[in-house]
């Protein structure tokens, strides 16, 4: 058995030990009387919130690190990961937006991304090229949708749960303004360039061991072409917390990547040709047409 194997077999033994663990702290409830018998910092500071002490985070760090090892499709498990291990970076990326014009104004009014906030229908109205239009047919062509976001839980502070819920919304934004799918490999790349470009830890933890499940062969081209491109245009990129993507749907995506300081990545593996997205992307507007003129 290879080495990678043998980690991911003692991922996958310790994250059924740990993840009943790990969900029974997710849905502890915080009642006024363990607050004030925890003290004040165990106090909800917003809605969603659930404070921790000491023990039950570092219960929980462990619990939802092996079980998102085992296990990446446990979204609840791998957004609580990163709740629990962003405490340093948050407020590094809040000074970065605080010193973008851009950035301030996403602090002061803290959108959210959603299919009840962003009418994807009127995106698909948009000119073919435009980053709307864009981002529409990327929708169509990995088959997902922004509505599976996970909130935010356990960061303490308001402010910086805002800008990890940011992150976790516009992350789908990424794939789209380097032209990534959603598959292991394409996934992976995306963690190397956020780590390079924004230092969240659990984009790291993701780059780092994320690979031991894929084959040798996708393994060996990932860190041959897509790591490469990632590290280098990550590190080098404008820090895309600071983008607010929402004002900017209409200009050119091209434009964009240059203003970003952003270049295509090596050529990857799609499920759905081009064309069948952008059919679909047609078909939507085409429908939004018909309902606006009714």
């Amino acid at each position: 058995m290879s080495l990678a194997s043998t980690s991911l077999h003692a991922a996958q033994q310790s994250s059924r030990r740990l993840s009943a663990v790990a969900t029974a702290t997710r849905m502890l409830p915080v009642t006024a009387n363990r607050s004030q018998e925890r003290g004040v910092k165990t106090q909800r500071a917003y809605e969603g919130h659930i404070p921790l002490n000491w023990f039950e985070h570092g219960l929980l760090t462990v619990g939802s690190a092996f079980v998102s090892l085992a296990n990446p499709r446990r979204g609840d498990m791998v957004a609580a990961l990163g709740d629990l291990t962003s405490g340093p970076v948050l407020p590094r990326l809040r000074d970065r937006m605080l010193a973008s014009p851009e950035g301030r104004q996403i602090l002061k009014e803290r959108p959210r991304v959603n299919t009840h906030t962003v009418d994807m229908d009127q995106l698909a109205l948009l000119p073919e090229g435009t980053f709307g239009h864009a981002y529409v047919t990327w929708l169509e062509r990995c088959g997902v949708t922004p509505d599976t976001r996970e909130p935010v839980h356990y960061v303490d502070d308001p402010e910086l749960a805002y800008v990890m819920q940011r992150y976790r919304e516009c992350h789908d934004f990424y794939h789209c303004i380097v032209n990534m799918p959603v598959n292991v490999e394409a996934e992976l790349a995306v963690k190397f360039f956020e780590f390079a470009n924004l230092g969240l830890p659990m984009a790291g933890f993701a780059a780092a061991f994320g690979h031991l499940r894929l084959t040798q062969a996708k393994r060996e081209r990932l860190f041959r072409e897509f790591v490469p491109w990632a590290v280098k245009c990550g590190s080098s990129a404008q820090s895309l917390i600071t983008v607010y993507w929402e004002k900017r749907w209409e200009q050119n995506v091209e434009d964009m990547k240059k203003e970003f300081g952003i270049w295509d990545p090596p050529e990857p593996r799609w499920s759905k040709p081009l064309s069948e997205a952008k059919a679909a992307a047609a078909k939507r507007a085409e429908e939004k047409r018909r309902q606006t003129a009714a």
